[in-house]
């Protein structure tokens, strides 16, 4: 599918924490944006893309938009022929997973999806997904065939009661692939990250979970020991550049798990140590899995025994050759990763050195 580089292109939740490195890159290539946005005159929540636009050869035009108003993003959507749907909440810490995970998601999905329906110029939709959708613990990662994850892989371990947040990513993806199979006139692709870290363009606006990790390494919370949980890692510059390719690559179809290495909270705050350990009480050192199994639960709501069983000490696999090989994608080193996340933070204040 061929994408006309002279109309505009509709980004949803255009100043998320990925959308934003999407807009900009987009902008730099000279396109016109559409930036849907909740509030297109919190200039606190969209100046930096507005920035953005002035220093590159594009155009930005805002649009309000809200993910649970069916028809809410068909203006923005007039005249694209690609769709990118970014907005989705990203938080493990809620108290009604259903309104606040699996609604906004999956209704969210739809609404968009439905107006590509309904809006005749759209030719590709690129959905940011998660490998939230493929997997829900470690553990799955080991069990699945070929003992690493694929694209042809989905999530069958979260549910409302465990991991909502999993759940709710693989709810969303299935509704967007069940709309795409309804029509024949736009083709989906979905970019399927694991843990997002690098530097947030509007770093003082961005409560995402990226953000809290970096805080738990650098803010002392695991100055005695980090859990050594197997996790997937990619820098929020490459998931940006993968949405930019998937959506201007023709021959670009499918899911894309974007991941760059497989990694856990020790090695990431080892990474940091070099650079910045004299002055941040980062870990040194795993925390024992019988100890976690002890006090886990106490101290995090999350660390049930059962997650803790199915994550630390277990190393996460999943196979990124399609995106290389299909999209060309090359990997930043986790290193440039952790110290340009961790420099942001330490330069807006928002981690303090001891």
């Amino acid at each position: 599918m061929k994408i006309d580089q002279s109309k505009p292109v509709l980004v949803t939740g255009a100043n998320g924490y990925v959308a934003s490195w999407l807009v900009k890159r987009l902008l730099d290539e000279g396109l016109t944006v559409h930036a849907a946005v909740r509030n297109p005159n919190n200039d606190q929540k969209i100046g930096h893309l507005k920035e953005a636009a002035a220093n590159s050869k594009g155009q930005i035009k805002f649009f309000a938009a809200d993910l649970l108003t069916p028809g809410s993003y068909q203006e923005a959507m007039e005249g694209c022929e690609l769709v990118f749907h970014t907005a989705s909440p990203f938080k493990t810490d809620v108290k009604n997973p259903q309104k606040e995970l699996i609604e906004p998601a999956e209704q969210g999905t739809e609404n968009v999806l439905k107006s590509a329906k309904e809006v005749s110029s759209v030719k590709r939709v690129v959905v940011t997904s998660s490998c939230a959708a493929i997997y829900t613990d470690a553990i799955d990662t080991v069990r699945a065939p070929g003992g690493q994850l694929t694209e042809e892989v989905w999530n069958t371990t979260a549910s409302l009661e465990y991991q909502p947040y999993s759940y709710s990513k693989t709810l969303a993806e299935k509704k967007a692939w069940e709309i795409a199979k309804s029509q024949d006139r736009w083709d989906l692709v979905t970019i399927n990250p694991c843990l997002i870290l690098g530097p947030a363009l509007n770093p003082q606006n961005t409560t995402s979970e990226s953000v809290s990790i970096l805080k738990m390494l650098g803010g002392g919370e695991m100055k005695m020991g980090a859990p050594k949980m197997g996790i997937g890692m990619v820098d929020v510059r490459d998931v940006a550049e993968a949405h930019f390719r998937a959506g201007f690559t023709p021959e670009a179809h499918g899911r894309y798990i974007t991941a760059a290495y497989s990694t856990d909270f020790v090695e990431m705050g080892s990474v940091l140590l070099p650079k910045y350990g004299d002055r941040f009480p980062l870990p040194k050192k795993a925390l024992p899995k019988w100890l976690l199994m002890l006090v886990g639960p106490m101290t995090n709501k999350l660390f049930t025994r059962k997650f803790i069983r199915n994550n630390i000490n277990v190393p996460w696999k999943a196979d990124n050759s399609k995106i290389r090989n299909e999209l060309n994608m090359q990997f930043k080193s986790m290193k440039e990763t952790m110290e340009d996340s961790f420099q942001v933070l330490v330069d807006e204040g928002i981690i303090k050195a001891k």
